[in-house]
């Protein structure tokens, strides 16, 4: 009976472990802000690549991720104002992606190295971790990443509809939804 039951126990490991979490949805959304007043204008990116190399879990799929931003799949659902930020802001430093690698996942907080214009910096986030979601929201000085003449570009380019001021804080947000797969 000992033996059956350890049988059991054993096959019962063995199929678990077959389970992996595999990427339901993901999204990357960001905030600029315009005028003298700080009002915000949002969206997203299009086209993200993700790989994860340990997908065991939700949790274990963010602390292996590795995300690829296309910055020319921005959308903020404006094509000329998409237009304006690809030619104004990213192609003015010739920034096409936005490389971004989970460093530490903890209990609320999810630590990024974010890499834009060549430059690295850890970046924390606030982070709500479920069983299989986990949203985080942050921000980013675009001088940390040497990115003010870009920003003086599209401040320049859109130099009336923001009143004159582009704050160089900007908001990220991400959503990230797994699926259990076992076979």
């Amino acid at each position: 009976m000992k033996k059956i039951l350890l049988l059991l126990l054993s096959a019962t490991a063995i199929f678990a472990s077959q389970c992996n979490y595999d990427l339901k949805e993901l999204k990357v959304d960001w905030k600029a802000y315009k005028t003298p007043l700080k009002i915000g204008v949002g969206g997203t990116f299009d086209n993200i690549d993700i790989t994860a190399t340990d997908k065991s879990s939700t949790k274990a799929f963010l602390q292996s991720a590795t995300l690829t931003i296309h910055t020319a799949s921005i959308n903020s659902k404006n094509a000329g104002r998409d237009a304006k930020l690809v030619h104004y802001f990213f192609k003015k430093q010739n920034v096409k992606a936005i490389t971004i690698k989970v460093l530490s996942v903890e209990k609320k907080i999810i630590k990024l190295a974010v890499t834009m214009n060549g430059i690295t910096k850890t970046v924390p986030m606030k982070l709500d971790l479920e069983k299989d979601e986990a949203e985080a929201e942050g921000y980013i000085d675009l001088a940390d990443f040497k990115m003010l003449p870009s920003l003086q570009s599209i401040n320049k380019a859109c130099y009336d509809l923001h009143q004159g001021k582009t704050w160089q804080d900007v908001e990220i947000e991400f959503e990230l939804k797994t699926k259990k797969n076992c076979e």
